[in-house]
């Protein structure tokens, strides 16, 4: 493998679709962050102005090229098309509502680079009022649990683990994914059938089978702007949401289950999925 500092630096990836409430941060701050040597947006059909930031800022930084696609093929498809458009022998995979500081991927790739290299690791999450964000540390869905309740069982936080900088878990949040490209490679990137959401939980749980580490650094805390491109369409994002995890448990779960369990497990999600919406169209009210 080249050695050249290119190729052994990092390589932002960012996934953007009507982004521009948060993208300008975003992008400024990836451009300072140390170690850096390549970002990549993937743009989806954008039509808020997202690609003019984006344009102006490739126009004063070579490291930043894009790629416009003229329909939303979803977040897995353009992650897949970012990490194809670099070269860099680290991926860190950014929301575009996602606001790293100077050092944040230096000392996230510190850590993958003491276990070994062989990992994907994410962050402390908070939101712009400190909140810890559950999403940060995941368990595999328990589809046996959803079968007696749908809602306590898509609850998948696990706690914070104050003793431990680096916390072992089974999923990492997709708002921010670092990994060797060897490792994406091996894995075959994400799974392009999910349109929106479980594509982190697919990913981990494939990495961890592949003998990775999967773990969040509890002593690295980045600011994540949650669903900015979302708010505008909860019908979508739940939906797709819901589908995720049918697909989750179709790859992963139902080839060892009876036939009774499957249609139980397929009910439990799809009641959840008005449920979930109401919910979320009250929050927004």
């Amino acid at each position: 493998m080249n050695s050249s500092p290119d190729r052994d630096g990092i390589a932002a990836i960012v996934v953007s679709h009507e982004s521009a409430s948060t993208l300008e941060d975003c992008l400024l701050r990836l451009r300072a962050a140390r170690g850096v040597v390549e970002i990549r947006v993937i743009d989806n059909a954008s039509l808020d102005g997202t690609l003019d930031i984006i344009q102006r800022h490739a126009a004063k930084d070579a490291r930043v090229r894009f790629v416009g696609n003229p329909d939303n093929p979803g977040f897995a498809v353009g992650c897949n098309q970012g990490a194809k458009e670099s070269s860099a022998s680290w991926l860190a995979f950014v929301n575009p509502d996602l606001l790293v500081e100077s050092d944040t991927l230096l000392r996230l790739r510190a850590h993958a680079e003491a276990v070994g290299g062989d990992s994907l690791l994410g962050v402390d999450l908070v939101d712009e009022a400190g909140v810890h964000d559950e999403a940060a540390r995941r368990r595999d869905p328990d589809f046996g649990a959803m079968l007696s309740s749908p809602a306590q069982a898509a609850k998948l936080g696990v706690p914070r683990d104050e003793a431990l900088s680096l916390q072992p878990v089974d999923a990492v949040s997709g708002a921010l994914m670092l990994m060797p490209r060897v490792l994406f490679d091996l894995l075959g990137g994400f799974d392009a059938a999910y349109r929106l959401h479980a594509e982190d939980l697919d990913l981990c749980r494939r990495a961890r089978a592949a003998g990775a580490v999967v773990a969040v650094a509890n002593d690295i805390r980045v600011v994540h702007v949650r669903g900015v491109s979302s708010r505008s369409r909860p019908i979508f994002v739940e939906w797709h949401k819901h589908r995720g995890l049918w697909r989750y448990f179709r790859k992963f779960e139902s080839p060892q289950r009876s036939v009774l369990t499957r249609l139980g497990v397929w009910c439990a999600i799809w009641m959840h999925f008005p449920i979930a919406l109401c919910r979320k169209l009250i929050a927004s009210s």
